[in-house]
């Protein structure tokens, strides 16, 4: 316990250095540089090092497949539990948040704690269940986007053939996707770590060590917390990590899980941020409704509510992933699980709640 209090404090004061640099790096595109370093050079060597490790084996596809499970489940879900904080799910604010909060960013928010708090083997794990969160955020989610903004503004359906061949292109393209299919053949030829070049293998060793350092100290640079409607921001990011904590609880009483790493990695995966991609699809049509003269209130997403949602998300599923992990095994009991889901259920729902509670007393007063 005393080691991972530790290790925590030695994580958290990173992310305090890079709150500290703040002053020093203000410019947006060099804290995207620090981004670029992380997911194309640190976070695949690390995902690579952790492959090499495993055997390889076809039951290794159920881990992509819950990981999509989860996001068609918050995707399905939203329309329904948006109504309870005051938004209709065919507003501005509901296409927003259906097409964000399902999405998952677990590169940035969960993977370095999985790293060093559960090891190379979990963390190989939650790659590849990376790779269905993937395939949604970035296809299935650009046709939902598509679609709301074609029912937002009537128009005949087009099939865009050249944007979707370009999404497949860089999913293809990402470079932790190249380099965990590069694991994966090398794996089936029988070649593991120990096998390759040592120039190699220290190469992927160096570049691995960079992750934890430059993820936290990114976190500090680029959190911002925007003024808007952060009660309602926080209020459903909390109620999303408590349906997140029990569909965690119900995979893994499906699937009779009984080892704590599984068991903490099956809840830390979906509690991730939630992640640019569908972002990236939202800017790209209100660009295209900004081109055509449209105003706040004809647009099909709400720029300003996606950008809070982001930064809010970051450092709450920060916060709740290495606070998990830091626990050591006491959040691997589904009790305590099914408590805290709960919990965090109703501190989402608890300002809402109580504002239509003071609401209606006022009402039932002005009445008598």
């Amino acid at each position: 316990m005393v080691e991972a209090v530790q290790k925590t404090l030695i994580l958290l004061l990173l992310i305090g250095l890079g709150l500290a640099l703040r002053s020093k790096i203000k410019n947006k595109t060099e804290i995207n540089g620090v981004k670029e370093i992380i997911l194309s050079i640190a976070l695949p060597s690390t995902v690579f090092i952790a492959l090499m490790g495993i055997k390889i084996s076809l039951s290794l596809l159920i881990y992509p497949i819950l990981v999509l499970g989860f996001n068609f489940f918050i995707f399905l879900s939203t329309p329904y539990f948006l109504p309870v904080f005051g938004i209709e799910k065919d507003s501005t604010a509901g296409r927003t948040l259906t097409m964000l909060l399902p999405s998952l960013a677990p590169g940035l928010s969960s993977f370095p704690f999985i790293n060093e708090f559960l090891g190379d083997e979990s963390l190989a794990l939650a790659a590849m269940g990376d790779v269905g969160n993937k395939f949604f955020a970035l296809n299935f989610l650009y046709f939902v986007a598509m679609k709301m903004y074609l029912k937002n503004n009537h128009t005949e359906v087009v099939e865009d053939k050249g944007k979707v061949k370009s999404l497949l292109l860089s999913l293809v393209k990402e470079p932790i996707n190249i380099i965990m299919l590069l694991a994966i053949i090398f794996l089936s030829l029988g070649i593991n770590m120990s096998a390759l070049p040592s120039a190699i293998a220290e190469l992927f060793n160096r570049a691995s060590s960079l992750m934890t350092p430059l993820v936290l100290i990114y976190i500090g640079l680029a959190v911002q917390f925007k003024e808007g409607k952060i009660k309602l921001v926080s209020s459903i990011l909390l109620f999303r990590a408590g349906i997140t904590i029990l569909f965690s609880v119900l995979i893994i009483n499906i699937f009779n899980i009984t080892t704590p790493n599984l068991i903490l990695l099956a809840v830390v995966i979906p509690l991730s941020s939630c992640s640019f991609w569908p972002f990236a699809h939202i800017s790209a049509i209100n660009l295209k409704e900004e081109e055509k003269g449209f105003t706040k209130e004809r647009k099909t997403f709400d720029m300003n509510l996606a950008v809070l949602i982001l930064a809010f998300s970051l450092p709450l599923s920060t916060i709740l992933v290495m606070g998990i992990l830091a626990s050591g095994e006491f959040f691997a009991h589904t009790s305590t699980l099914l408590i805290t889901g709960f919990i965090f259920i109703g501190l989402g729902l608890a300002p809402h709640v109580f504002k239509k509670t003071k609401t209606y007393l006022k009402f039932s007063k002005v009445s008598s």
